[in-house]
């Protein structure tokens, strides 16, 4: 069941009725391996932006793949797992989303186009969209990237287009996230939004981090191909 579980949580955010759900077990069971999960440490929880009474659940890559390497060496040397190298980025479409496109899905896509070298095209844009962020055009900046030039762009432009990928940032628009054609590959990213928080510039700071985390292990899963990565 726990295998299970971290195999769902490895290609996208989840609630627990969706893990009850994609199991086919009762919504007691999922959350009992849920919370054992929780304290190894292997799965982190946030409450939903769009709904404070729902919690998505986010399961730790980084941790596991210290913990695969660990497992191996105390079994034996030969066991010592080594993590892959990063693959070679492979063509492809992904488009972020969240509600004002002006700080989380405008810092992926940036984040995403450099981090592949173009190979992958990255687009963004918001069911409500807002000026970009200056603290996000800031935080960029310090890594190189010039974020100056971006727009905030609505959803409906690219209503119709094909995408391999369709990742939304925000609970909220993850609600309206619209159907697109050719049955793209959707997950979720829970982010909080960095602009609602007080702490202010450090929050953006902490959402590019994440953001670089997620894309790293993003570019495997691209390399991979979506048949390989749902068997």
């Amino acid at each position: 069941m726990r295998w299970r579980l971290l195999g769902e949580l490895a290609r996208s955010d989840r609630q627990v009725h969706e893990l009850t759900a994609l199991l086919g077990e009762q919504q007691s069971l999922v959350s009992y391996h849920l919370g054992l999960l929780r304290k190894a440490d292997l799965v982190r929880t946030r409450r939903s932006a769009a709904d404070a009474r729902d919690i998505y659940y986010r399961l730790d890559l980084t941790r596991c793949g210290h913990l695969l390497a660990t497992a191996g060496a105390a079994l034996h040397p030969a066991l010592h797992y080594t993590p892959p190298a990063a693959p070679a980025p492979t063509p492809a479409r992904v488009l972020f989303l969240c509600t004002g496109n002006s700080s989380r899905s405008q810092m992926a896509e940036a984040l995403l186009r450099r981090r592949s070298g173009g190979a992958v095209e990255a687009f963004s844009a918001g069911s409500k969209p807002k000026p970009i962020h200056p603290d996000a055009v800031a935080v960029l900046a310090e890594r190189g990237i010039d974020l100056s030039a971006a727009r905030p762009k609505h959803l409906a432009e690219f209503t119709g287009e094909r995408f391999d990928r369709v990742i939304t940032l925000c609970d909220r628009v993850r609600e309206v996230c619209p159907e697109f054609p050719g049955h793209p590959v959707a997950a979720h990213w829970s982010m909080p939004d960095p602009a609602a928080d007080p702490a202010g510039r450090p929050a953006f700071d902490r959402a590019a981090d994440e953001l670089t985390e997620r894309i790293e292990f993003l570019l495997h899963a691209l390399a991979a191909g979506p048949d390989l990565e749902t068997s």
